[in-house]
């Protein structure tokens, strides 16, 4: 909502109360004021200025000279390159030395031979937005009306002193999303009294009802419709004090009836709706839900299909208007109409929010009805009306206001009774039976009093207050927040602290960060195609659908997370990045069910990728790229860090999308929990990639295993003992077998058992391979002899025998 500190003048006293001071005031008590606009986008110099002789330039077919009296002594000579530029005007001038918004000065100069002293302004160079404009002056110079005087400030006359205070309303709050909340509110803060409009006008002994009938069929979509006649209008341009509270408030003017429109939305938050009569199709107004696939055209020029679910306004046959968000084209007012008939109108909210929302239509109105409109300013919003349409285009207001109302329907005045003490209790202030009277006073919210109890009446305008906490919040706003002291909590309180699962899992973020690796944040929102996985591997499950998506490419629920990073990979590659390592903790949705009737399964896992150089010491020339170890390391340590290393096993397997001979699943206590590997050359080429690396795990399941002990040892003592060994095996023997057996025919002698070769090829009988392992043996509490050790090692030897296993020759 975009307040004019001006207009706001004309409800209450702020002569001498700053806009800063107001925004300070309106954000304390609940009401946060975003920006205070300055209109004067520091322009100086500008005036109204009389086109007294408008020529061709002699040597430019697209400029005029003309003679301008500025109101001094001399008229100036102004070159304008303006289309509508022409004698008898009243213009904007920027003399010699003025300035203009972005500290564009203007100076004396010659165009084309001729001398100009000065530039004539649109207004769009004097610092207010195209889309604000007039279209009859979006692309030339601004024309005052003629009753202006020459050589006073033209920034006057355009309201461009003002400042412009712009509130970020919550929206319980729909109170303040007109001019006379704002007036409730600033002077309940300021404890300023208001002044409301009074409107008035004569009408003619002939009545609306003779001319019009209103029915309603959907009572509950709309409560209350009111309908008055106004003939023998005259349609024109609003005077300039209205066009001026208008583009303050970031609308455009159009004419002076659909103005006064505006202006009343604005001032009472009431949206009203202008009819050409004449052109309305009937003399009954039936409001009524649409029909199935029914049609209209709208204002902007659409042609829509409506549902059942859209509320109406119709002639009787066909739709004019879709009720609370926007009119037809069909009975627009135009030039020529005459006789209005002004729509004034309570509409259910919900029923507005649909609308707007299936035809995508977000107006004005809308955005008021939406939020709730004050049912009681209803009829005083048509008078409002009514008075500046007669003032402002003349005609004649036909008497009473044709209506069709469903009072069970209407919201209604509630009372809310409440104690002093207890707000008190609430609040922990100290405040009087005479504190908050004044405050409710204040507000102007009638109450009766008994002693410390009220029982306080809400106007229909505050429809955010139901329970007396709502009047404990009132207190709080009016008797001021930094009033209240401040105490500490009494009673028993329990410290806010991580869970041991949290916990797990900032230490993996901080492990993975680092290590390297960059944290990304994906879309948990895919695409029909990418919620199959990477290869398709997740298309058992059933695809997850929203009801209502933003787009086809966030549509449905996400079954891995590989695919999003390698989105990430593919982003960074395309920006000339060459190294990227990320990793990502989000959720999947699983779901089995067809059709799905319960919420999917939701798990949380962990995934990584990286392409690129891991090592890059440019100064040693060391560049190392990355490859199935480093992923397969990154992860090892994790499992190391989280103490589930000695649970988890990596083999040999397969993975749809991944290399067939660079692919590990991982296993925790024999339980598949994710893979590690590289991307499929053919995959890698179809997403335009480079070599990628990358690693799932089921992170709920990894930390529901990890319980990392630190157990500390002394240094040994007593030296060890190590024993190098390399075995002959067959080729496709992992080398974890070999390790699992040295581990467990070791003893505990046997401390740590390291591979530390691989040897395939000349020498070797085919089908063949030498691993070579480094054996360590220690006790910490003696020497141990070469016989013990000898005894130990020999078991191993013997049990690598076992399996096939012999010492390499």
């Amino acid at each position: 909502m975009l307040v004019s500190y001006r207009w706001l003048q004309q409800y209450l006293d702020l002569s001498d109360i700053t806009p800063a001071e107001i925004a300070e005031k309106l954000t304390r008590g609940g009401i946060e004021v975003d920006f205070v606009h300055k209109l004067n986008k520091g322009i100086s110099g500008v005036v109204i200025g009389h086109v007294l002789e408008c020529s061709q330039h002699p040597n430019a077919d697209k400029l005029n000279v003309c003679k301008v009296d500025i109101g001094e002594e001399e008229t100036v000579q102004i070159v304008c390159g303006a289309k509508n530029v022409g004698a008898g005007q009243k213009v904007a001038v920027a003399k010699v030395g003025a300035v203009l918004p972005d500290n564009f000065k203007i100076k004396k100069a010659k165009l084309r031979g001729e001398v100009s002293q000065g530039m004539i302004c649109s207004l769009q160079e004097l610092g207010i937005e195209g889309k604000l404009v007039q279209k009859e002056y979006s692309e030339g110079i601004f024309v005052f009306a003629n009753d202006v005087e020459v050589g006073t400030d033209a920034l006057e006359e355009l309201n461009l002193h003002d400042e412009i205070l712009e509130l970020d309303l919550t929206p319980n709050r729909a109170d303040c999303l007109n001019m006379i909340g704002v007036a409730y509110e600033v002077g309940a803060l300021f404890d300023r009294p208001i002044t409301l409009p009074n409107p008035s006008y004569p009408e003619s002994s002939e009545q609306a009802s003779d001319l019009v009938s209103v029915k309603v069929e959907a009572t509950e979509d709309n409560p209350y419709y009111g309908a008055k006649i106004i003939k023998g209008v005259k349609i024109g341009p609003s005077p300039q004090w209205l066009q001026n509270k208008l583009v303050a408030a970031g609308i455009r003017p159009i004419s002076n009836v659909v103005d006064v429109t505006n202006f009343v939305l604005l001032e009472y938050g009431q949206p009203l709706h202008a009819f050409d009569f004449d052109r309305f199709g009937s003399k009954e107004v039936v409001v009524r839900r649409a029909h199935q696939d029914e049609e209209i055209i709208t204002l902007d020029d659409e042609q829509r299909k409506l549902t059942t679910d859209l509320l109406v306004i119709t002639n009787g046959k066909e739709p004019v208007a879709v009720a609370g968000v926007m009119g037809g084209a069909t009975s627009e007012v135009q030039e020529d109409t005459t006789t209005i008939l002004l729509e004034a109108a309570y509409f259910k909210g919900t029923t507005v929010r649909k609308a707007s929302k299936d035809l995508g239509i977000r107006s004005e109105a809308s955005v008021r009805y939406e939020k709730g409109v004050d049912p009681a300013r209803v009829v005083g919003a048509a008078d409002r009306a009514a008075s500046l349409i007669v003032q402002l285009a003349g005609g004649e207001v036909l008497g009473g206001i044709v209506e069709a109302k469903a009072e069970a329907q209407l919201p209604l005045e509630k009372e809310i009774t409440i104690a002093v003490d207890l707000i008190n209790k609430r609040l922990g202030t100290a405040v009087t039976s005479d504190d908050v009277a004044s405050i409710f006073t204040r507000l102007q919210f009638q109450f009766t009093q008994d002693e410390s109890k009220f029982v306080v009446t809400i106007p229909t305008r505050r429809p955010d207050i139901t329970i007396e906490e709502d009047l404990f919040e009132e207190v709080a706003r009016l008797y001021g927040y930094d009033n209240i002291p401040t105490t500490l909590p009494v009673g028993a309180t329990t410290p806010g602290t991580l869970s041991a699962y949290q916990q797990k899992r900032r230490a993996i973020r901080r492990y993975l960060e680092t290590s390297g690796l960059n944290q990304a944040i994906t879309y948990s929102l895919t695409s029909p195609q990418k919620a199959k996985g990477l290869a398709g591997e997740n298309a058992s499950y059933q695809p997850i659908q929203l009801a209502m998506p933003m787009s086809e490419d966030r549509s449905t629920m996400r079954t891995s997370l590989v695919p999003h990073l390698l989105d990430v990979i593919s982003y960074n590659l395309n920006r000339k990045v060459q190294d990227v390592s990320v990793y990502e903790i989000g959720s999947i949705f699983l779901s089995k069910e067809q059709p799905i009737t319960k919420q999917p399964e939701e798990k949380e896992m962990l995934a990584g990728a990286f392409t690129g150089l891991w090592v890059n010491h440019s100064w040693q020339g060391d560049k190392k790229p990355v490859d199935f170890f480093v992923a397969k390391g990154i992860i090892e340590g994790l499992f190391e860090q989280i103490g589930v290393a000695d649970k988890v096993s990596f083999e040999q397997g397969e993975q749809p999308g991944l290399h067939p001979g660079r692919t590990a699943t991982v296993s925790l206590g024999g339980e598949l929990i994710g893979f590690v590997g590289q991307i499929h050359p053919s995959v890698q080429k179809d997403l335009d990639l480079t070599e990628t690396y990358v690693f799932q795990l089921d992170l709920s399941a990894l930390l529901k295993d990890a319980d990392k002990v630190v157990i500390y040892e002394n240094i040994p003592r007593y030296p060890s003992m190590a024993r190098d060994i390399a075995l002959v095996v067959d080729v496709d023997t992992p080398a974890q077998k070999l390790k699992d057996v040295i581990v467990s025919a070791g003893t505990n002698l046997l401390k740590s058992v390291k591979l530390f070769d691989l040897y395939q090829g000349q020498h070797m009988e085919e089908g063949k391979k030498s691993l070579a392992f480094s054996l360590t043996y220690v006790d910490p509490e003696r020497t141990l002899t070469e016989e013990e050790v000898t005894s130990v090692h020999h078991n191993v030897l013997a049990k690598l025998e076992e399996i096939g296993a012999t010492l390499r020759g």
